[in-house]
């Protein structure tokens, strides 16, 4: 009856653990999402809103040089800019895909973390104790 008891236990245990993993990668995933989904929407009003101020800015821009021999020169300046813009947003934004912190890295280091437990319980040499263990 002890060894049943103390499979159980593990049991139990064991599930607890992983319902507290679950728990905390569907925390950071409802982050995730929800932050993503905020960033889309700011990200599609700032896209709307620049390009109407660019569009302007452009107009006005090419009325005012128009009636002189510098025309297309400011056109081509202004060109020059929003490509100079344009490629500085873009390393920008290969930056912060290549270098951004991993999602989910508070839950990959908790697996981590017992992983390493699961490995010195299984090391009969390590002399583990109960209070070993982290508690976060």
């Amino acid at each position: 009856m002890a060894l049943r008891q103390s499979v159980g236990d593990l049991a139990s245990t064991l599930l607890s653990i992983v319902g507290t993993r679950l728990e905390l990668f569907s925390l950071e995933a409802s982050e995730q999402k929800s932050r993503l989904i905020t960033l889309l929407a700011m990200a599609f009003a700032m896209l709307l809103f620049l390009t109407l101020a660019l569009l302007v800015f452009s107009i006005a821009v090419a009325l005012y040089f128009w009636p002189t021999d510098h025309r297309y020169m400011a056109l081509y300046v202004l060109a020059l800019v929003y490509g100079a813009v344009g490629i500085g947003l873009l390393l920008t934004v290969r930056s912060k895909l290549l270098y951004s912190p991993m999602p989910f890295a508070a839950t990959v280091d908790e697996l981590r973390r017992d992983l390493a437990l699961v490995e010195r319980l299984r090391d009969p040499s390590s002399g583990l104790n109960e209070d070993d263990r982290e508690l976060p």
